[in-house]
């Protein structure tokens, strides 16, 4: 690791860096939010999503190459790549995710609780519409790890979906 931080090296224990690894998960979900809530109270709803699927198309990019880098995944790893890359993202340490496999040439990716779509839940408010947003996020991310990825959205708000889940994404190949 680069520099020299004490307070970081104290945090000797899995547990201790497990929940900083939580921690710095929900501070950039925070960030992301704030972010996107300043842009659409000066610019209106449509033109936020506008400009956050902009920005998720490159921060998937990023993410899914520093991923690969970290876990050592060679390019055009096929499936197994992405199902072992997804477990990683950023939301990952936040959000209730599954992986349900189909066959060897497709597997459901589903999101069951989302840390976002929860919290306006509580709050009485509407799912978020992220599906504009989703198809960017995740068919950039996949096609990182594997430009032969296709990727599919099977159900994202504002689409409709039960309870149990808020998104659900097929990736085949």
């Amino acid at each position: 690791m680069k520099g020299n931080n004490p307070v970081i090296e104290e945090l000797n224990t899995r547990k201790s860096l497990l929940v900083l690894l939580e921690d710095m998960a929900k501070r950039w979900l925070a960030h992301d939010g704030l972010w996107f809530q300043a842009v659409e109270k000066s610019y209106g709803l449509e033109e936020a999503i506008r400009l956050d699927a902009a920005a998720w198309e490159k921060f998937s990019e990023v993410e899914a190459k520093r991923i690969m880098s970290l876990l050592e995944i060679a390019p055009n790893g096929g499936l197994p790549a992405l199902k072992k890359a997804l477990g990683l993202r950023l939301y990952a340490f936040v959000n209730v995710q599954e992986i349900i496999v189909a066959d060897e040439n497709r597997f459901v990716f589903r999101m069951n609780d989302c840390r976002v779509q929860s919290a306006r839940k509580r709050k009485n408010l509407p799912d978020f519409p992220c599906k504009a947003v989703g198809l960017v996020e995740y068919e950039s991310f996949a096609k990182t790890i594997d430009s032969r990825i296709k990727t599919r959205c099977i159900a994202c708000p504002p689409d409709d979906h039960p309870d149990d889940y808020y998104c659900t994404w097929e990736f085949s190949i």
